[in-house]
């Protein structure tokens, strides 16, 4: 590679991973730093109904079930009897106070364990009080239940009736973590502290994801029993709180970032690899808009070309290529930041991934 190919190619680097790091405008956070929680951000969910899941706690706006500790939010779990059922825990939600489409929304927060626990951090869409579930679209950035050792990442929504998809991770749920959705016009993607782990295509409403491009609001909640995690049992202790750092939004700082990006047009769209960071395999997706020759390629950060990929006359559509961490003489990669570029007609668009050994 010539110097002056390089000096370009390192130019088009730069601009790309700026262009990934899209969400880097904080527009609504909550620290949990005072002494009460704050009514500017957060509305209460009260009540003992079940909630459509079978659930077993009556909700609460009480400072025995909620309140702010040592700069923490606790939601807590209490067996006591209270309208009429058995369970008390609290439902906080923005819904009336903050609601947004697209950007970054993340939690730090560790939770107990205990049959019958249910904490989660979720997105509800904002016409739910007139359109219903799941018409209105949910995303569950986080649910954990019971004594499990995984997180569910979930989304709802409708398509001539419920749909729902989702992944699982191993977690530790007890120690903190950053539970985190990236959600842009494209896409929603899962990650926890900064690993990736699902990713869900909304691009144009495809499979009916229509309902994720509307405004969503924020709810924290542990619910108890329910149809999911089963009833507590003499092994559940009580009382038991979920511990939530801080809240965080962001959203693009401008629109359109420098480097020409086409993912902002009806040009070609190049998505995330999954997972990233990866060992020993990773996905590329793409998608195109009319047949065309596709060439994707894989450059170490000096610019030197590790594997390709070539398809001829390729159908418009979703696409996608597994790499395997082998180079093209099928000889094992280092560890490190690779960066994968996809052209297709007169169009490009470069990402990052990083190999784990």
């Amino acid at each position: 590679m010539t110097q002056s190919i390089l000096r370009i190619f390192i130019l088009f680097l730069c601009c790309s991973f700026s262009l990934n790091a899209q969400f880097d405008n904080l527009i609504w956070s909550d620290e949990f730093d005072g002494e009460t929680i704050s009514t500017e951000n957060w509305n209460y969910d009260i009540g003992g109904h079940g909630w459509g899941n079978e659930e077993l706690q009556y909700y609460t706006n009480r400072r025995e079930n909620s309140q702010i500790q040592d700069g923490n939010l606790l939601i807590i779990a209490r067996k006591e009897n209270y309208g009429g059922r058995n369970y008390t825990s609290a439902r906080l939600k923005t819904l009336g106070k903050f609601s947004f489409t697209y950007g970054k929304v993340e939690a730090r927060m560790k939770m107990p364990l205990g049959q019958g626990y249910w904490p989660a951090f979720w997105l509800l869409g904002e016409n739910f009080p007139t359109a219903g579930w799941p018409v209105c679209g949910e995303i569950d950035i986080m649910e954990h239940i019971s004594n499990s050792d995984q997180v569910h990442a979930t989304a709802h929504w409708d398509n001539d009736g419920h749909r729902g998809q989702g992944n699982t991770k191993y977690c530790d749920v007890t120690k903190y973590h950053v539970y985190t959705v990236e959600w842009s016009e494209y896409a929603i993607t899962w990650y926890i502290d900064g690993v990736q782990y699902y990713q869900l295509i909304i691009y144009k409403g495809r499979d009916g994801t229509e309902e994720f491009h509307n405004p969503f609001f924020i709810i924290l909640n542990m619910a108890v029993g329910g149809g999911w995690p089963g009833n507590p049992d003499e092994s559940t202790v009580f009382p038991d709180t979920t511990f939530i750092d801080w809240v965080r939004v962001y959203q693009q700082a401008t629109g359109l970032e420098e480097g020409g990006d086409e993912r902002f047009g009806d040009a070609i769209l190049l998505l995330n690899n999954y997972p990233n960071p990866f060992n020993p395999r990773t996905t590329i997706s793409y998608e195109i808009p009319k047949v065309s020759d596709v060439r994707i390629a894989v450059y170490d950060l000096a610019g030197t070309e590790i594997r390709h990929w070539t398809r001829p006359s390729q159908a418009a559509g979703r696409h996608e290529i597994e790499w395997d961490g082998l180079n093209a003489v099928r000889m094992p990669v280092a560890s490190g930041i690779y960066v994968y570029r996809m052209e297709a007609g007169q169009s490009s668009m470069t990402k990052k991934m990083v190999f784990m050994k």
